[in-house]
C-alpha cells in the first residue's frame, strides 16, 4: 500500500510538472520525453478525477491562475446583533462577489437591521487588481450606501478599499478586510472584518464583525450566518 501511493504521488508530482512547463511552451523533445514518464495502470486513472481530466487534455495552469477565481460568488443570510444598541438582534442579507461576465468586476449588496433604530444598506462594485486565481488579492470600492441610527441618518457615494486572503482555493475559507468612506453631510467611515469556511460544496458558515464611526458616535454589529456558493 505505501508503495503504491509513493507511485501515485510521484506521479502526480510529474503531471503537474507537465502542466506547468505544458504551458510554459516547452520544445517539443521535451514534452516527449514528460510524457513517457506519465504511463499509468488504468486502475490509477480511474481512482483520480484530476488524472482523468489531464489525461483527456493538459490543463494550461498558469492561465487558471491568471484568470479563474479561487473564490465564488455567494448569498447569505444571517443573525445579527447590534451590541451599541443595547444587544438588539436582527437580520442581514448579502450578495458578495458577483462576477460581471468574465472580468475581475464584482457586484456586491447588503441589508442589515435590527427593525427598530439600526439599519443600513447598499451596493457596491469591487475591480481586483491582481490575478484572480491568487491566494491574496485587493479591490478599490465604489458605490452607494445608507445609513439610519437613533441618532443620525446619512447616505451617500461609499468609497475604499478591500482586501481579500484565501487560504483554501474554490470557497474552501477566505477573510476579508473592507474600509470604506461615505460621503456626504455627516461622513461616515465603516470598518469590517468577515471569514467565511465551506462545510460542503455549496454552503458555507460566515461571520463578521462591523463598526460604523458616524458623527460623534461609534455603532458595532456581530453577524453569524450561512452562505450558498453560486
Amino acid at each position: 500500500m505505501a508503495a503504491q501511493a509513493a507511485r501515485l504521488i510521484k506521479t502526480v508530482k510529474a503531471a503537474y510538472l507537465f502542466a506547468i512547463l505544458g504551458s510554459l511552451s516547452l520544445p517539443a523533445q521535451a514534452s516527449d520525453a514528460l510524457d513517457e514518464t506519465l504511463t499509468l495502470p488504468p486502475e490509477t486513472v480511474e481512482r483520480s478525477p484530476v488524472l482523468q481530466r489531464w489525461v483527456e487534455e493538459v490543463p494550461d495552469v498558469l492561465a487558471e491562475i491568471r484568470h479563474e477565481p479561487s473564490f465564488r460568488s455567494r448569498l447569505q443570510v444571517g443573525y445579527a446583533t447590534f451590541p451599541s444598541s443595547d444587544g438588539d438582534s436582527g437580520l442581514s442579507l448579502n450578495l458578495e462577489d458577483w462576477f460581471v461576465s468574465h472580468t475581475p468586476l464584482t457586484l456586491n449588496a447588503d441589508y442589515q437591521s435590527n427593525f427598530r433604530d439600526r439599519t443600513a444598506y447598499g451596493a457596491t462594485l469591487r475591480y481586483y487588481v491582481l490575478p484572480l486565481g491568487g491566494y491574496v488579492n485587493v479591490a478599490p470600492v465604489l458605490g452607494y450606501r445608507h445609513f439610519e441610527t437613533a441618532d443620525y441618518d446619512a447616505d451617500g457615494v461609499n468609497l475604499g478599499f478591500h482586501l481579500k486572503a484565501i487560504p483554501s482555493r474554490g470557497g474552501g475559507a477566505d477573510f476579508g478586510y473592507t474600509q470604506t468612506w461615505t460621503t456626504g453631510h455627516e461622513p461616515i467611515r465603516t470598518t469590517q472584518l468577515e471569514f467565511g469556511y465551506a462545510v460542503s460544496d455549496r454552503l458555507r458558515v460566515a461571520t463578521d464583525v462591523e463598526w460604523q464611526f458616524g458623527p460623534g458616535e461609534t455603532d458595532s454589529r456581530l453577524g453569524v450566518g450561512l452562505e450558498w456558493m453560486l
